[in-house]
Order: structure tokens, then sequence, then C-alpha cells
């Protein structure tokens, strides 16, 4: 008996909590959007800034932030992103481990750079990789690069200023 009460109430709330998370958040919801996070993926000296995408939402506890923007000079290409919540957790827990390593797409490196944690991929053939800067435990910033060398590409991701970042997905 007890068993099917339990049944009966996993039968309610499993498929409400299902809706609650797949509806599609509502403007009260999603609080100020994108905009809060527009000033923090700047325009770059000497390149073409795309407009900012992605998306913003908070459901009860949770938020989810994905900024992105991409950038031009010429030929080349940088896509920035501003992770928090589980897209951030996920890119961080893929991040590295503090050693340096060879993977399929090239060496990984994890360093510290001004008290925060930096993993970069770089694959010398196409001078492309990923630089993922830990702004937290559940926050990130994220750039993949085509045709930057490793230091022009760190370079130009200390452009953005890390600091408020963190502030801002806190």
């Amino acid at each position: 008996m007890i068993a099917r009460r339990r049944l009966a109430g996993l039968a309610v709330v499993v498929p409400a909590l299902a809706a609650a998370v797949l509806a599609p958040p509502s403007p009260a919801r999603a609080g100020d959007g994108l905009e809060p996070y527009a000033p923090l993926l700047v325009e770059l000296p000497g390149w073409k800034a795309g407009k900012l995408g992605g998306l913003a939402m908070q459901e009860g506890g949770n938020r989810i932030v994905v900024a992105q923007r991409g950038y031009e000079r010429g030929e080349i290409h940088v896509s920035v992103q501003l992770l928090a919540g589980a897209p951030a957790q996920s890119r961080l827990a893929a991040g590295g481990t503090g050693m340096r390593t060879e993977a399929s797409h090239g060496p990984a490196s994890t360093t510290t750079i001004d008290g925060f944690k930096v993993t970069r991929t770089f694959q010398d053939s196409d001078k492309s990789g990923t630089i993922l800067i830990a702004l937290g435990p559940s926050a990130a910033l994220s750039l993949a690069f085509k045709g930057l060398d490793e230091e022009e590409a760190l370079a130009t991701a200390k452009g953005f200023d890390w600091k408020a970042m963190r502030a801002a997905v806190k």
C-alpha cells in the first residue's frame, strides 16, 4: 500500500518537474537576459566584433548563462563565450589537471595566471586552439581561435576583464 502511494506521488511530481525544466523561460524568470553580460564581451582594438548572442536564464536556484561573441581580424577568427552554471561546470570538468598532457587535438596545459586557473590547447599546424579561464567553480570564459599563435591568443584573452566577469557571474 505504501509503495503504491509513493508511486502515485511520483506520478504527479515527476511530470510537474519535467514540465518546469522543459518549459521555455518566461521573461520574469529570464531576468535581464544577456544585457548584464554585454559590457563584459568588449570591443577589442583591431578586431571586428560580431553581435552578442546566447542565452541567460534562471530557474529556481539554478542559473545558466552562455553569452557569446565572435571576433574577426582578416582571416583570423576568435569565438568567446562567458559561461555560468551547468555549461561552465561541464567545460571546467574537462579542463585540466594542472599537468601538461597530450591529446588528439594537441597538447593541453593548465597554469595559474593572475590567480585564475587557465587551461590551453594549441595545434601548431593551423594555429588553432582553446583557452579556458576558470572564473569560479561554475563559471568560465572560453576562447576558441584559429589563425593566432599561442601567445597572441593569450594576449587576446587578457583583453577581457576576468575579475569583472567573475563578479558578474558569481
